[in-house]
């Protein structure tokens, strides 16, 4: 599949071959979500309200910081939230499997996602194969949590939803505007006039949509996280830049616009990085995202830092979440 991602943003003689099969997943996608809205697959609905935090596309567009920056607007609202995800997919080969993430377990035990937010210390974080089941178990060990966010699932109807929050890149927006395999489109652009909002993440937004800005200036030591460093104290030193995310450019226009000039490498999304990925003979620092931390702790030396950063959304976002979900 990663082969394919750079056919995704523009139109190539290879789409003659996969035009075809893009139609195929689109009949598919859509027969699946009629069963569910006619009820022939039954879903499930839970004793408190749900949001889900997902996209109708492949590859990151920032839904983990926007769950985390919900959970906090709940919280300061005097909800209890709890928030749930799939984890590490090599890992769920058994559906029954659930379990609460905590901060001592590791990204490949539980992804590096749900990982980074049990660091956050919000509020629970339960992960699973099976939606319903994870949420249920949440609402069972923590009675006090009284609002589910789901870290993606979108197109997970299992589990009714009472707000559906969608998260697109905002420079990239859809690439080519055509389904998998043929584009980065899971479901069709028609998809988003349904949801309750549309997320922007970077770029500019546009008409109905709300702008989302990542923010953060302040890097954190892996080794000895509580030493703590600005930007500018980097100025002048050999930096390199490593990114397994969905978007590594993002990062990397980050640090430059924070000033900073880096050797850059890109990996895949959820990379597993040996040591020797991250050993440079040359560098002072070594800097890197908060999702690929968590799963570089154990080889941490005092040359790599992490730059944490939050969602930057408008409260009026918070303000329409929680009136939907107001009773």
């Amino acid at each position: 599949m990663e082969r394919l991602q750079h056919h995704w943003y523009r139109l190539s003689p290879l789409h003659l071959l996969l035009y075809p099969i893009s139609l195929i997943f689109r009949v598919l996608a859509a027969l699946r979500r009629l069963l569910y809205h006619s009820g022939v697959l039954t879903s499930v609905k839970l004793p408190v309200p749900v949001i889900v935090v997902g996209n109708i596309s492949i590859g990151g567009t920032g839904k983990t910081p926007l769950t985390l920056w919900l959970a906090q607007q709940l919280l300061d609202a005097g909800w209890h939230p709890g928030i749930i995800s799939r984890g590490y997919r090599k890992q769920n080969h058994d559906r029954n499997a659930l379990r609460e993430v905590t901060t001592n377990d590791t990204a490949d035990e539980v992804g590096d996602e749900p990982l980074l937010m049990a660091q956050r210390g919000l509020c629970p974080i339960w992960i699973g194969r099976d939606r319903p089941a994870v949420a249920l178990g949440l609402l069972q060990a923590h009675p006090e949590c009284d609002i589910i966010l789901s870290d993606d699932g979108l197109q997970h109807y299992r589990l009714r939803r009472d707000v559906e929050i969608a998260v697109i890149d905002g420079a990239r927006r859809f690439g080519n505007g055509l389904l998998l395999p043929a584009g980065p489109l899971r479901e069709p652009l028609s998809r988003l006039q349904e949801v309750d909002a549309i997320v922007a993440n970077g770029g500019a937004a546009r008409s109905g949509e709300f702008a989302m800005q990542l923010e953060g200036t302040s890097f954190y030591n892996l080794l000895n996280p509580e030493l703590i460093k600005t930007a500018s104290e980097f100025a002048h030193q050999q930096l390199h830049a490593v990114a397994g995310i969905g978007h590594p450019q993002r990062f990397f226009a980050h640090l430059e616009h924070l000033g900073l000039r880096c050797t850059t490498h890109a990996f895949p999304d959820h990379h597993r990085f040996t040591p020797p990925e991250l050993s440079f003979n040359n560098a002072d620092a070594i800097l890197m995202t908060e999702k690929d931390a968590v799963k570089c702790a154990a080889f941490a030396t005092e040359k790599h830092w992490v730059l944490r950063v939050d969602a930057q959304v408008s409260p009026a976002l918070a303000q329409l979440i929680i009136k939907k979900v107001s009773p």
